[in-house]
């Protein structure tokens, strides 16, 4: 007997980012045109049944209703912008009583966010744009988040958006369908290399950095674990294996910046990460980003950034 479609839906929130939703539709259509017929049915929804705006400003109207998504095999929460603003209980209530009735749920791209607010990723191995890792870890430290492209876990799968959910999307084709599609699939749109859900999201410090030298990689990777609680200069010194001095001089030649003002920088950037997607108070986000003191904190944010923390979350 022939399978049927297997139907799945896009939840798409506000701001949700459209190359995600586009990468994850559009294996889809390309497995139904390759088989010769119907493999997958999908459907768009809203939390309000109004027209979804993305984050480009381009508008999809949906065609079913989220009350009516029970019908679905499975719905995927597309998010975007800021998902740890979003905090709609409605929806929350509604995508636990989907999962309770067997429909499997996934998120991609922020959408990882809506699924833990909601609960839905209690013992379960989950991944998230790695942007929003910082914030999502600040709220729920117990995850099993892994820093992939993808992960299946059961009845939940979820992905880092962008182009890993056309990864995601040509893995789901070969579960059910088989290789020789996936392969087709990829083909179809220009795909040379697979890519498997183990995979990193980012590229090697090195690839980001465009640094070779071993003793600064190694120091830079040690700056970007210890945030919150951050190393010495000294203790990044010996953990590389050369004197102080001469760790400076690498980070003036490699990176033309000391050492002191390049960790500087990265806890910088992680308060504001955190100012901008969470509601935790500020001097929880000076602990987060390795500061001591809230007002050596909002001393160092000002001049970084030009306004003051408080200011920051205001302008969000």
């Amino acid at each position: 007997m022939k399978e049927p479609a297997r139907r799945i839906g896009f939840l798409l929130l506000p701001d949700f980012p459209l190359m995600s939703y586009a990468s994850a539709i559009e294996p889809l259509r390309a497995a139904n045109v390759l088989a010769g017929g119907a493999l997958f049915r999908w459907s768009n929804l809203s939390i309000d049944g109004q027209p979804a705006r993305a984050s480009v400003g381009l508008e999809i109207a949906p065609d079913l209703g989220l009350n009516d998504a029970q019908a679905l095999d499975a719905l995927f929460v597309c998010a975007g912008g800021n998902p740890a603003a979003f905090r709609h209980k409605p929806t929350f209530a509604r995508l636990r009583a989907l999962a309770a009735a067997g429909v499997e749920i996934g998120g991609m791209s922020g959408g990882a966010y809506i699924l833990a607010r909601a609960g839905l990723l209690e013992r379960r191995r989950c991944t998230i744009h790695w942007e929003h890792i910082p914030a999502l870890l600040e709220e729920f430290p117990d995850l099993l988040l892994e820093r992939t492209l993808y992960v299946f876990d059961g009845d939940r799968a979820t992905c880092a958006g962008g182009l890993a959910a056309f990864d995601m999307m040509v893995d789901l084709v070969e579960r059910r369908h088989g290789a020789a599609l996936a392969v087709a699939v990829g083909e179809w749109y220009l795909r040379t290399q697979s890519r498997s859900g183990e995979e990193a999201q980012r590229p090697s410090l090195r690839e980001r950095t465009r640094v070779a030298n071993a003793k600064v990689l190694k120091a830079l990777a040690l700056m970007e674990e210890r945030i919150e609680h951050p190393l010495s200069r000294a203790e990044l010194a010996e953990s590389a294996g050369v004197t102080l001095r001469q760790l400076e001089r690498l980070f003036a030649a490699h990176l033309g910046r000391p050492l002191a003002s390049h960790y500087l920088g990265l806890r910088l950037d992680r308060a504001r990460k955190l100012l901008r997607q969470t509601s935790l108070p500020i001097v929880e986000v000076a602990l987060a980003s390795g500061f001591a003191a809230s007002s050596h904190f909002s001393r160092v944010y000002r001049t970084r950034f030009g306004l003051a923390p408080s200011a920051e979350r205001r302008h969000r």
